[in-house]
C-alpha cells in the first residue's frame, strides 16, 4: 500500500459555512491547514487551525496567504441575489484572479474552486444536463455572472492544476444562509408555480468531501486539470418540498399559499427597478432570479463526477434533515 501523503493547504474562506466544513474534514484527514478570511473565528482555533485575516481582493494579503501551500480550496465568495455588481465583482473576480496569480507566484501543485450551477442557468428548466452545457447569453444577478466570470478565469489557468466544482444548495447543521434565508422569510413565502419543479442540493458534510477528493483525484490523474464538475446529492427532489423540510426542521409549518409564476416574474422585476430608482440596498422581497430559480427544474447529471472522482453522497436528505432538526433543538443555530 502507498504511504499516505499529507499536505500544508489553504481554505479561502475557511470561516463560512461550507469552509468550516471542509476544514474540519482536512483536519481530521491529516493535513495541516490554514484559514484565509476576513475575521478570526473561534470554532477554528479550536481545531487547531492557522488562520490569517486579509480581503481576498488584496493581492498581497492573498499572496502572504497562499505562500508555502501545496493545494489552495477557494472558497470564498460573495453570495446572494441582490447588490451591486462591483461589490461581487470585487470579491468574486479580482478574489479568484488573486488567488491564480498567487498560486502561480508561489508554485502551488492544484486549486480547487468553489463555483456554482448558477453560472449556467438561463431562467429556463434545466433537467439532468450535464457539464458540456454552456453559459447563458444573459445572466439575471450580479452573483452567477460574476460566478462565471471567475470560473472561466479558472478554466483557463496555465500555471496550476486546478479543478471546479458546482455544489448545489448546500445545507446542513451551520447553515448561515439558505436554511437562514428560508426561515426568516417563513410567514411571507409564496408556492410559485404548480410545485413539480425538481431541483437538486448537496449536504454540506457531503460537498466538503467532494473537494477533498477532486484534490486526492487530480493528485493521482494531473490529466483532470482544468475539469469542471456538477456535484449533489444525487437525488433531485421538489423545490418546495424540500422548503416545507426545512420549515419543519425549524419548527414552522409548511407553505401554504401560491403564486403564479408569471406574476412572480413581475414583482421580481418591478422591486429590482423600484430599489434600484430609489438606490435601496437592503434586499428586495423577491428578484427576477429569485422568481426563476424558485419556479424551474434544475438538476444535473453528475455522472462525471462519479467516475472521475469517486463521488458518492454519504449522507442521505433524510439523514441530513434528521441532523438539522437536531441541530435547531440543541439551540446553536441561535
Amino acid at each position: 500500500m502507498g504511504q499516505t501523503v499529507y499536505e500544508r493547504v489553504l481554505v479561502t474562506g475557511g470561516g463560512g459555512f461550507l469552509g468550516r466544513t471542509l476544514v474540519r474534514q482536512l483536519k481530521e484527514a491529516g493535513d495541516h491547514v490554514t484559514s484565509f478570511s476576513r475575521q478570526s473565528y473561534g470554532e477554528l482555533d479550536r481545531l487547531g487551525v492557522d488562520q490569517i485575516q486579509g480581503d481576498i481582493s488584496d493581492l498581497q494579503a492573498v499572496n502572504l496567504a497562499v505562500r508555502g501551500m501545496d493545494t489552495v480550496f477557494h472558497v470564498a465568495a460573495k453570495p446572494g441575489i441582490w447588490g451591486k455588481f462591483e461589490d461581487y465583482f470585487r470579491v468574486n473576480v479580482t478574489g479568484t484572479e488573486n488567488v491564480i496569480q498567487a498560486c502561480a507566484r508561489n508554485r502551488v501543485k492544484h486549486l480547487v474552486y468553489t463555483s456554482s450551477p448558477s453560472v449556467v442557468f438561463d431562467g429556463n428548466d434545466m433537467e439532468g444536463v450535464d457539464e458540456s452545457v454552456g453559459y447563458p447569453d444573459r445572466f439575471h444577478a450580479p452573483y452567477p455572472e460574476t460566478k462565471a466570470m471567475a470560473e472561466r478565469l479558472v478554466r483557463e489557468a496555465k500555471s496550476v492544476q486546478t479543478i471546479i466544482l458546482r455544489p448545489h444548495l448546500i445545507w446542513g447543521p451551520g447553515d448561515n444562509h439558505l436554511f437562514p434565508g428560508i426561515v426568516r422569510r417563513a410567514g411571507r413565502l409564496r408556492r410559485i408555480g404548480d410545485g413539480t419543479n425538481r431541483v437538486d442540493t448537496i449536504y454540506v458534510d457531503n460537498a466538503a468531501r467532494a473537494h477533498i477528493l477532486a484534490r486526492d483525484a487530480l493528485r493521482k490523474n494531473p490529466a483532470l486539470g482544468g475539469n469542471v464538475y456538477f456535484i449533489s446529492q444525487d437525488e433531485p427532489v421538489l423545490l418546495w418540498a424540500m422548503v416545507d423540510g426545512f420549515l419543519e426542521a425549524a419548527g414552522l409549518g409548511p407553505v401554504r399559499k401560491t403564486i403564479p409564476s408569471g406574476m412572480a416574474f413581475f414583482l421580481g422585476r418591478s422591486f429590482e427597478l423600484l430599489y434600484g430608482f430609489l438606490g435601496l440596498e437592503k434586499e428586495p422581497p423577491i428578484t427576477s432570479f429569485a422568481a426563476r430559480e424558485l419556479a424551474t427544474s434544475h438538476w444535473f447529471d453528475i455522472s462525471r463526477a462519479k467516475r472521475d472522482l469517486g463521488y458518492q453522497p454519504l449522507v442521505s436528505t433524510e439523514q441530513g434533515l434528521d441532523r438539522l432538526r437536531k441541530w435547531v433543538k440543541s439551540g446553536e443555530e441561535k
